[in-house]
């Protein structure tokens, strides 16, 4: 019944449909003419860009105008954005709220800023997230939402940390004296004089973010997503409804490789059981790897992941391998956690962690990253990006990703160098196993001090724990001995 459907000629409109682009919202807004000489056509039936709604303020307790806007950020999703006027008492106030849901998974970023145009990132925080400036020892709670730049955000905590600063030099000198530290430290990483510092953006809810850069380089920028914590999980409100008291123990602890296991686990998304799959793998002439995939039928959250085992080497290795041929392409690959990936003729960098393990062909791997990254850069639903990326910005990202289409088809060569400190990654050769592929070349290499940092072997502690532990109760004992003396 097409009539029935159309009911009236009515339009149905999604979710999405309210969450336009600035650009968008500013073309709305703009008079149209048609030869009414430069006089603007007004229509009470347009709708307004801005909602503006009367609402109490709390400084005055008189009604103020709370307006609220719509839209969508580049690289990023939905938010709302909020501002409050008192005409009565001049109160403002302003902040952001994202419009969509909490996210399967927690996410980090961290921003290591070297030069005055770092400054210039946008930022999204939310009212979950926690910053943290790591170089000035300063950490801001959970707050209030903002859309700043890294600029912004370091000059509004700055300023809040000078405020009360008269007050703390009466009543606690020593409090004064250490915030008055920070606050020149900080003066000085704004003017540029204490590059470089980091920037950390954590939020339990995912729905904060730091603008990329296609031209960060390994270090420079960094994503990690993460399960959340059963407390985070009671901040955010999420609970789950039959929650899984724990799961069942195999008769047999040993692990039969190309045997699927399944037990029940809980799912990251909306917290109901849901089943994960493990399956060891044997990969010849390399080592054995587990092979996992979490499902859940409530929400439709799926996640795979690899993991790798034994003892870890004493040196990381570097592994080139030069895709001339689409037949290179087929070749399996093993990327680790802790691997990052690199490809100069594609001007690709990936991070270690930010796409977890995965264990697939290299065009596999080349089609995820192109099409995570695009998701991210195009995600306001057109290929333009978005009205805040700059012509020249939007023509270097549409090359950008040309280039990884053309190597994904075969039609351009390249070279991906997978550089793993705990040497699990792998390539595979197409050549018999006791010759040397002449397209792979592997390189082991010393660890620097930040890779062993960063991976916990510095506080890792395997041989002569036991003396120790002795050591320890043998002193704990005789200081009891004294004290009942």
């Amino acid at each position: 019944m097409p009539a029935a459907e159309e009911s009236g000629n009515s339009v149905k409109q999604t979710p999405t449909d309210f969450f336009e682009s600035i650009g968008h919202k500013a073309e709305q807004l703009a008079p149209t003419t048609n030869g009414t000489n430069g006089a603007a056509q007004k229509d009470d039936d347009d709708e307004k860009v801005v909602e503006e709604i009367e609402s109490l303020c709390m400084n005055c307790h008189e009604n103020g105008i709370t307006r609220l806007l719509l839209t969508k950020i580049p690289y990023f999703r939905e938010v709302i954005l909020m501002s409050f006027d008192c005409e009565k008492c001049g109160f403002h106030n302003s902040e952001i709220q994202s419009a969509g849901t909490i996210q399967p998974k927690g996410s980090k970023y961290v921003l290591r800023l070297t030069e005055m145009a770092d400054f210039e990132r946008q930022v999204v925080k939310s009212d979950t997230a926690i910053v943290k400036f790591i170089e000035l020892d300063l950490e801001v709670p959970p707050g209030r939402g903002q859309l700043t730049t890294v600029e912004g955000l370091l000059t509004t905590i700055v300023d809040d940390l000078e405020l009360g600063q008269e007050e703390r030099k009466e009543k606690a000198p020593e409090v004064y004296a250490k915030v008055d530290e920070i606050i020149k430290k900080g003066r000085s990483m704004l003017a540029g004089e204490a590059f470089p510092f980091r920037l950390t953006v954590d939020d339990p809810a995912g729905n904060s973010w730091i603008t990329p850069n296609m031209r960060d380089g390994v270090g420079k920028w960094e994503k990690h997503e993460y399960v959340r914590t059963p407390e985070q999980n009671e901040a955010l409100g999420l609970a789950a409804t039959n929650p899984v008291t724990g799961a069942p123990t195999q008769d047999d602890d040993e692990i039969i490789p190309d045997q699927v296991y399944e037990f029940p686990a809980t799912c990251p998304g909306c917290l109901h059981p849901c089943t994960t799959k493990m399956k060891m793998v044997d990969i010849p002439h390399f080592k054995a790897v587990v092979l996992m995939s979490t499902v859940c039928t409530d929400c439709g959250y799926r996640s795979n992941d690899v993991k790798t085992g034994g003892e870890i080497p004493e040196l990381g290795k570097k592994i080139t391998l030069r895709v001339e041929t689409p037949e290179d392409l087929a070749r399996d690959i093993l990327k680790s956690e802790s691997c990052s990936l690199e490809c100069p003729e594609l001007n690709l960098q990936v991070n270690p962690g930010t796409l977890g393990g995965r264990f697939t062909t290299v065009e596999g791997l080349l089609t995820q990253v192109r099409n995570d990254l695009h998701s991210q850069i195009f995600e306001t639903g057109s290929d333009e990006g978005g009205d805040s990326l700059s012509s020249e910005e939007r023509s270097q990202w549409a090359k950008f990703f040309e280039g990884i289409d053309a190597a994904i088809k075969g039609e351009k060569k390249f070279t991906v160098i997978l550089t793993d400190p705990l040497a699990s990654s792998y390539v595979q050769k197409v050549v018999d196993p006791d010759q040397e592929d002449p397209q792979i070349t592997t390189e082991d290499y010393q660890r620097t001090d930040q890779e062993e940092e960063d991976l916990g072997l510095r506080d890792m502690k395997t041989e002569g724990y036991e003396a120790d532990n002795a050591n320890g109760t043998n002193d704990a004992n005789g200081e009891a001995e004294t004290n009942g003396a």
